[in-house]
């Protein structure tokens, strides 16, 4: 452990926070339980489900969580990836179920049925084993044993994903020689880069195991800590939300600068108000889609007894009026409420052997600090190191703009070898791609007519909202095809 302090030494600081403690039940914690029913789910798992906690930091005081799913093809040789969740304090539950793994809720249907757990039949673990993992202490069901432990920041909750991953290629040295992957999306645009490059330079200084690390790929990613919202205003006049007259008094007044604004300039803050006004009510998530209304509890309140998931759920959506809430519409809001329903039923989290007593989605209380700032020299480090990347944004997303990845991605300087092209699914134009000469492929998940699906395009998180497009560009980028 102290060689690779030595390694991250020059990005080490002293940080004081509040005091939390997180309440656990006992005895609970299993490492490297098999998992092969879920309640929800009819019958056995058709896939290899293994979950539990390996011990992290100081005294291993911080407990990470994680849900393993082996390839279903052919484990031996597929490529391994773990998967990290933005927030930052969000749960990799979401990755699991929400798009790339090999179960999703299917509350509604386009008839409006309501269902329960069932198989995606575009899983990203048809061709890779996936370790979703939930990062930093205190998201999902990871638990700090101590004060000290339960605060964090992007550069230690990276330290411990690190730590996190040596251990349980330890305890699981039959994939070790397997090709692996970092991936995430939204805020883990940020940890996933810091997490390779620490991977990459504990390669280097022979720290073992050795990880047979390829690239990386990253799905609307934050490119700061600061986020996007820069790009937010540009993207906000290209997808006519504002009108050309106000975008062009918004450059000039605020001279590009749309989140630090000087307090004194007041023709910017006029005008930003006024844009302001022009968003309110639209989804930044995916511009296309309806704003919903919250159907659950909000997150941390306690949980005074256990009701039956589907019980809960219909009780939920009996208090809404219906004219005001549609969940077919409104599918993300309905999954994101189902998931926090099942998850927080007592047989989910025995069958889980999760240990926190109410798991949230995304525990925004978490104490944590952003510290990284930008992580485009990581990315232009591991580009001179020859690791691959594939960048993908979904068209729509106005939390992490496609504007801004592509500006950032010019930065690094690197010639075109591919430049913008159409990419196809099942005979359909899914997106655009384009690749550079540093191993970086860029590539935009397309919004396409809802008239014709109940999805009606790429937003925030591209793989829920297009799963079938974004399942063929992984599989076909994992094997070195072009997209």
């Amino acid at each position: 452990m102290d060689k690779v302090r030595r390694l991250f030494c020059s990005f080490c600081g002293n940080l004081f926070l509040p005091l939390v403690l997180v309440s656990v039940r006992p005895n609970l914690a299993v490492a490297g339980s098999v998992v092969k029913f879920l309640p929800g789910f009819e019958g056995p798992l058709p896939f290899e489900l293994e979950t539990g906690y390996i011990g992290v930091g100081e005294s291993e005081d911080v407990q990470l969580f994680y849900h393993f799913v082996k390839s279903e093809s052919n484990p031996q040789t597929d490529p391994l990836l773990i998967w990290l969740t933005g927030g930052p304090g969000c749960s990799s539950f979401g990755g699991l179920t929400s798009g790339i793994g090999p179960v999703k809720f299917q509350p509604v249907l386009c008839n409006g049925t309501l269902t329960a757990l069932v198989t995606n039949p575009y899983s990203w673990t048809k061709v890779a084993s996936i370790i979703f993992l939930d990062s930093p202490v205190g998201a999902g069901f990871s638990y700090a044993r101590t004060a000290k432990a339960s605060q964090s920041t992007d550069l230690q909750a990276s330290e411990h994903n690190y730590e996190f991953l040596r251990k349980w290629l330890h305890d699981n040295p039959e994939y070790i020689s397997n090709s692996f992957y970092i991936g995430g999306g939204s805020y883990a645009g940020i940890t996933v880069p810091i997490l390779a490059q620490l991977v990459s330079n504990g390669n280097v200084a022979g720290i073992e195991p050795h990880i047979h690390l390829k690239g990386y790929l990253l799905g609307n990613p934050a490119p700061t800590t600061q986020g996007d919202g820069n790009h937010a205003i540009p993207f906000a006049h290209r997808t006519a939300l504002i009108s050309d007259e106000l975008y062009e008094s918004l450059k000039v007044t605020c001279k590009g600068e749309y989140v630090n604004i000087d307090p004194s300039n007041a023709p910017c803050l006029k005008n930003i108000q006024a844009y302001n006004k022009l968003i309110d009510n639209i989804n930044i998530e995916h511009v296309l889609e309806p704003t919903c209304p919250d159907v659950s509890p909000k997150p941390n309140s306690l949980f005074s007894g256990r009701r039956s998931t589907v019980e809960t759920f219909y009780k939920k959506f009996e208090e809404l009026d219906v004219l005001e809430f549609n969940p077919v519409q409104c599918r993300a809001a309905t999954a994101e409420k189902l998931i926090y329903y099942w998850a927080n039923d007592m047989s989910v989290q025995e069958a889980l052997h999760g240990t926190i007593k109410e798991w949230v989605g995304c525990n925004y209380s978490i104490l944590y600090t952003k510290n990284a700032g930008s992580v485009v020299p990581y990315h232009a480090n591991l580009s001179t190191k020859g690791y691959r990347s594939l960048i993908y944004s979904g068209d729509h997303d106005m939390i992490s703009p496609y504007l801004g990845t592509e500006e950032w991605i010019r930065s690094l300087n690197y010639p075109i070898i591919d430049d913008w092209r159409q990419w196809i699914h099942q005979g359909q134009v899914a997106g655009y791609t384009r690749t550079y000469a540093n191993k970086m492929t860029f590539a935009t998940v397309k919004a396409r007519n809802p008239s014709f699906s109940c999805f009606s395009g790429a937003g925030h998180i591209a793989s829920y909202n297009k799963p079938a497009e974004c399942r063929s560009m992984f599989g076909r980028w994992i094997s070195y095809q072009p997209l």
